[in-house]
């Protein structure tokens, strides 16, 4: 029963991680005119993508935590 109170635990930002990765690339998306305008897209564009990668690599290490029986 412990095991699966820790891997929630671990999911459950995992998961908001990719929510919020969702969210800026939709907020990317309706307000790129104004980011170019400002000078500010790049620096969002970088900002969603490593927060992406964070993700999958927590997805990733959570994977091979799961198959270690660690969790």
């Amino acid at each position: 029963m412990q095991n699966k109170k820790v891997r929630i635990a671990w999911i459950i930002p995992n998961v908001f991680c990719y929510l919020m990765s969702i969210v800026v690339l939709l907020f990317i998306i309706s307000n790129t005119e104004g980011l170019i305008e400002i000078n500010r897209l790049s620096i969002w564009v970088l900002m969603m993508l490593i927060l992406f990668f964070v993700s999958v690599l927590g997805s990733f290490r959570m994977m091979s935590w799961i198959k270690q029986g660690k969790i």
